[in-house]
């Protein structure tokens, strides 16, 4: 292109002596002198105008003529329109050229309209090639809606023809194993391998990898939940494979589960022991807590039996505070005489005496 612009470039400069060293006839005088310098600048301005022009038509001739070779025709103009709608000229060509050899018939202006939508012209390429590889049914607005949806076409084309293997649970996800307990109450730690492959139709809307991965965990733990006796699992671990893939699993999803394997599986804690130790622990906590409510209740209940025996001696002692002075009424009345006054305190004396010891012979008995 540059060596074409410096060989117009010399022409021109060329052609300038010989214009300006032209014969003008003698007669002409003046006027023909003043005539020949107009012609002259106008073919100054004509040269020029040739010259930008074959500058311009220079930066796309290249890519125009690859087009034309391979046949991927390219119009000049659509070439200079693209420059002027700020379109990657060599992505939008490269991609016709390599769609048509192909075999692809795809028109510039679809690749055109893909890019300004903020596609990957290449990527799509790339995927649709593959995919004819392959013999996958991939039609150019399939493809440019995946792409425009923020799905990888390409990656998908690939794992549609070479399935991929998902670890299940991820690698880098927040637990190691899927754990699951079985009726028994032991506990197993397991592993599992999905090989999948690319669903073309429900990519656009389909779940990805991780709905895959929650649904292969919940069947695992279901299908081990639902067996008496962890050493069932132990001995059939391809039964929960089976079981897990005749879910359906893959429903709704971006990809179709060709496998599930189990990769591990391990004992791990009896979870019905410790079930059960918690809940002894608990109940005796409880009944622990209900004795002390029942203490304390009593303790309070002592309590207010010895506030009571204290308020009936209170009482007690205010009625025998009465009686010095009923026999001090009874003496002004003449109800009672000083010998029976003497006979009382006689009484008394006795009874204190025999009180005395009664007391005393109890103490002996019991040493």
């Amino acid at each position: 292109m540059k060596t074409s612009t410096k060989l117009v470039a010399g022409a021109a400069a060329s052609m300038l002596p010989s214009i300006a060293k032209a014969d003008v006839p003698l007669h002409l005088g003046q006027a023909g002198s003043g005539g020949n310098t107009i012609w002259i600048v106008i073919g100054v301005v004509v040269v020029l105008f040739f010259v930008v022009a074959m500058f311009v038509i220079g930066q796309f001739i290249s890519l125009y003529i690859q087009a034309l070779l391979s046949n991927a025709h390219v119009g000049l103009f659509e070439i200079v329109g693209m420059r002027l709608r700020k379109v990657d000229i060599r992505t939008v060509v490269y991609s016709r050229i390599r769609a048509v050899k192909a075999g692809m018939n795809i028109q510039t202006a679809e690749l055109e309209t893909h890019y300004l939508a903020g596609g990957r012209v290449p990527n799509v390429i790339s995927a649709m090639i593959a995919a004819k590889g392959a013999k996958i049914d991939l039609p150019w607005n399939t493809a440019t809606a995946i792409d425009l949806a923020g799905r990888d076409i390409l990656d998908a084309v690939q794992t549609s023809v070479n399935p991929k293997v998902i670890d299940c649970p991820a690698q880098n996800g927040p637990r190691a194993t899927i754990d699951a307990v079985a009726q028994d109450g032991i506990q197993l730690k397991a592993k599992a391998r999905v090989t999948v492959r690319t669903n073309i139709k429900q990519l656009v809307g389909g779940a990805t990898e991780e709905t895959i991965i929650a649904r292969v965990g919940q069947g695992i733990v279901s299908t081990i939940g639902s067996k008496a006796s962890h050493k069932q699992v132990l001995e059939n671990p391809d039964e929960i494979s089976r079981k897990v893939l005749e879910s359906g699993l893959d429903s709704g999803t971006a990809f179709e589960i060709l496998s599930i394997d189990i990769a591990d599986i391990d004992v791990g804690d009896n979870i019905g022991a410790k079930l059960q130790a918690d809940q002894a622990n608990a109940d005796k906590q409880r009944f622990q807590a209900e004795a002390e409510k029942r203490r304390a209740m009593a303790m309070a209940q002592e309590q207010e039996f010895k506030a009571e025996i204290q308020k009936n001696k209170a009482l007690v002692v205010l009625a025998e505070a009465e009686v010095p002075k009923a026999m001090a009424e009874a003496f002004r009345k003449g109800n009672l005489g000083i010998m029976d006054y003497y006979k009382m305190r006689n009484v008394q004396a006795d009874t204190s005496m025999r009180s005395a010891i009664a007391g005393e012979g109890g103490k002996a008995d019991g040493a």
